[in-house]
């Protein structure tokens, strides 16, 4: 099983200095070959990489397209049987390929796998990019096994198990090369954030798994291209996840929960209110916009859907944290 280990960079010079040589060194495997995608660079990030990792191949893209297409881009000229994709941020461990490719050797029928993600600045702890495996709620609200908005879990080993999830993190992501194909990668118009979201809930609606490895770990940075606080990023998780729950919901289900959603974002403004964060309230605001402006081409991309809804786990993530006070994964069952 050829595997093609791809770190997306973008003027990410002092990263690749910091993370690429444990990559590099922990990642010595005779099927597993290296690459950096780079998203037109305008550092000197290429030319560190040619001078001192000769054995690392380099896709030059056009322009920076951001996750979405900078990932598109550059994996057409990279011949794999698995992409893994990872954050030019990301510290891997000792063998933590080995049960990653071992899951997928013993089951044909999982598609995409993520590993445990812990904190880089706090080893100890889970990291707010995907933790130990992403669910989203009925209302396309994202959350994960250690982790819960902004309540991060400490690891106690509780998740050191191999399990069936909704989404897997982008930071960190694996893939099988014919599935990626299938589904025609991930979806442009995202440009960045939740688009690994989208692309798992469409491997899900061929009826494809997801699973998380919690044998193997990884350690995340975070934040480094766009940081949690920024509006930007705001802007694009919302109105990104408006574009999914109308891609992938069933046609039953798409006007009630839509509309419900809207709703739940307007109470998030009046939070960010009350936070006296009103650049944060003017991103939902556009994302609104945004979505209303490219509702009829998010429409057109609907495909085949799931006439159940299984895949959510809980009704609300919204009021079983902010209402109910919950912290941790178990406490929401």
């Amino acid at each position: 099983m050829k595997i093609a280990i791809v770190i997306l960079n973008w003027n990410g010079k002092q990263l690749l200095e910091k993370f690429l040589p444990t990559v590099v060194k922990q990642s010595q495997l005779s099927t597993v070959e290296i690459y950096v995608a780079d998203n037109a660079s305008t550092d000197d990030s290429i030319h560190f990489i040619k001078q001192n990792y000769p054995s690392v191949k380099i896709v030059q893209n056009k322009e920076n397209g951001g996750f979405a297409k900078g990932y598109n881009d550059a994996l057409q000229f990279i011949d794999a049987d698995i992409y893994g994709l990872i954050n030019s941020d990301i510290e891997v461990t000792e063998n933590w390929l080995d049960p990653i490719i071992s899951t997928f050797e013993k089951e044909p029928t999982t598609a995409i796998i993520q590993p445990k993600i812990l904190d880089y600045k706090n080893k100890y702890f889970f990291e707010y990019a995907g933790a130990a495996g992403g669910f989203i709620d009925k209302y396309g609200y994202p959350f994960c096994r250690g982790r819960i908005f902004s309540e991060l879990e400490k690891d106690n080993q509780q998740f050191n198990d191999i399990k069936e999830i909704f989404w897997a993190s982008g930071a960190c992501f694996f893939i099988r090369t014919t599935i990626f194909k299938n589904l025609n990668g991930f979806d442009e118009d995202y440009f960045a954030h939740q688009e690994e979201i989208d692309l798992c809930w469409r491997a899900q609606n061929l009826n494809h798994t997801i699973k998380y490895v919690g044998t193997s770990t990884v350690y995340h940075v975070g934040g480094a291209t766009l940081k949690e606080e920024s509006p930007k990023k705001t802007f694009l998780n919302f109105r990104n996840s408006l574009f999914s729950l109308v891609k992938n919901l069933p046609k039953k289900d798409l006007f009630g929960i839509i509309f419900m959603r809207l709703v739940l974002d307007g109470i998030a403004g009046l939070k960010f209110l009350f936070e006296f964060r009103p650049k944060h309230i003017l991103a939902i605001l556009k994302a609104h916009i945004s979505f209303y402006k490219q509702l009829s081409k998010m429409l057109a991309k609907r495909g085949n859907h799931k006439k159940r809804n299984d895949y959510f786990t809980i009704k609300s993530i919204v009021w079983q944290h902010f209402i109910l006070g919950k912290k941790k994964y178990k406490d929401l069952f």
